[in-house]
């Protein structure tokens, strides 16, 4: 088992949104997690309600419509001949990702106070925020060599069933396979890396992963690389099967949790520095607000 992070030039789903949880065939929304709404719980319950149960809308953010879009742009570049992998290329892609984005959510323009798909010229803001999604395309030529790879899968939908019941599902950006059959699971990130002391919430989310891809194929990650764009570094782990054992361990007990809280209504709040950028604060007893009552049936899931 090995931990690895760098920043020198190496080989390299997020899984679906709150609203999105209950829409893939075979899944309820009695049953399903996925490791963001996984971490939601750990993070502070009262905040997995706000978003699973209740399903409370949230502004949309920059820092996330900007991973959105430099995702597109990196999945599309992979659709291109190999020769033609390059910043230049990324660049062009760029565009295209954001208009149909734009052509998906129109109300994303209003971030900018920018144009809609039939806008006039588009805003500074928009301007400068498009040049930062191109610094962040440029990073990642720094790290890998696009015209060296050749992905499996990307976008994958993962998904496997605990003899519990209980589904737990995600996506994967891209899975890379060795000639020897090895598989590598890579996850883009437009943020910076963690501290050393955050590295475990971060390695969670590709252990899940790990778990997942495991129990369907019958085969653990050779490695889990996740590629942090913010600062080019990368986070590289070998799991192993103890690994994912605790992992699922840990996830049925999480689960197990989610279900006691659903049955109770007690969805505590925890307060940390995330609360300082929670759309749901002004809501949230820790700091004095009131929450919504609690839906007649609620379905605890994500």
């Amino acid at each position: 088992m090995s931990v690895e992070q760098t920043s020198s030039p190496v080989l390299e789903v997020d899984d679906a949104p709150p609203s999105d949880v209950d829409e893939f065939a075979g899944l309820t929304r009695r049953n399903s997690l996925s490791p963001s709404r996984a971490s939601d719980f750990m993070s502070c319950p009262l905040l997995y309600r706000f978003r699973v149960i209740d399903r409370l809308p949230e502004a949309p953010s920059i820092d996330a419509v900007r991973g959105s879009v430099v995702h597109k742009v990196l999945e599309d570049l992979f659709d291109l001949p190999t020769t033609d992998r390059t910043p230049e290329r990324a660049n062009a892609l760029l565009p295209g990702a954001w208009e149909r984005l734009l052509e998906a959510e129109p109300e994303l323009a209003e971030m900018f106070g920018g144009p809609g798909v039939d806008g006039g010229p588009a805003g500074p803001d928009l301007l400068t925020w498009l040049d930062q999604c191109r610094a962040l395309l440029g990073r990642y030529f720094t790290l890998e060599d696009p015209q060296r790879l050749e992905p499996a899968e990307r976008e994958v939908h993962v998904i496997t069933q605990l003899d519990s019941g209980l589904h737990l599902h995600g996506y994967i950006d891209r899975v890379d396979v060795a000639p020897t059959g090895e598989l590598r699971i890579v996850d883009y990130k437009t943020g910076k890396s963690p501290g050393e002391h955050f590295e475990a919430k971060a390695l969670f989310q590709m252990r899940f992963y790990a778990l997942v891809v495991w129990r369907t194929r019958g085969v653990i990650p050779r490695m889990l690389q996740l590629v942090y764009l913010g600062n080019g570094e990368m986070l590289r782990y070998e799991p192993t099967e103890h690994d994912l054992l605790a992992t699922e361990r840990k996830v049925r007990a999480l689960w197990d949790a989610i279900t006691r809280a659903n049955e109770t209504g007690d969805w505590r709040p925890r307060k940390s520095v995330l609360c300082g950028w929670c759309d749901h604060k002004a809501i949230c007893p820790a700091w004095g607000g009131v929450p919504p009552a609690l839906p007649d049936t609620p379905a605890p899931s994500g």
